[in-house]
């Protein structure tokens, strides 16, 4: 008895597969997700900040302008972005269009890069008309 359940397989684990633009994108899509939780947190911060007076918004320009707010305030963009287009990618796969295999990876990679360009892009126009 004790042998049999020794020589029985292994269920798939994830060294089984190889890691495709496809499977990427969709562990990226449910961490932006998440990610958008804590953003939306941090958004609703500042609008209740700006409501309480010119204190308390202050606080929260200060805690926004730092470097390390702006770098969540970057991420945020971005992953706003991504999930917005994983979204859109989702949708038209809803539809039944753009399911063979060679489509979807070049769906998968084209999301992610639309989703740095246009961050890069608005962070551009916000710098530069700040």
């Amino acid at each position: 008895m004790a042998n049999a359940t020794q020589n029985r397989p292994l269920s798939p684990h994830l060294s089984v597969y190889k890691l495709i633009p496809t499977m990427v994108m969709s562990i990226v899509h449910r961490i932006t997700g998440a990610a958008l939780y804590f953003g939306t947190i941090l958004v609703a911060w500042w609008l209740i900040a700006a409501a309480a007076g010119p204190d308390q918004f202050n606080l929260a320009n200060a805690v926004f302008g730092s470097i390390i707010g702006r770098i969540v305030l970057l991420g945020y963009t971005w992953a706003l972005l991504h999930h917005m287009l994983g979204g859109m990618r989702h949708l038209i796969w809803d539809t039944g269009r753009g399911l063979d295999k060679e489509l979807t990876t070049k769906m998968a990679k084209a999301t992610l890069a639309a989703s740095l360009a246009l961050t890069i892009l608005i962070w551009a126009i916000a710098l530069l008309t700040a």
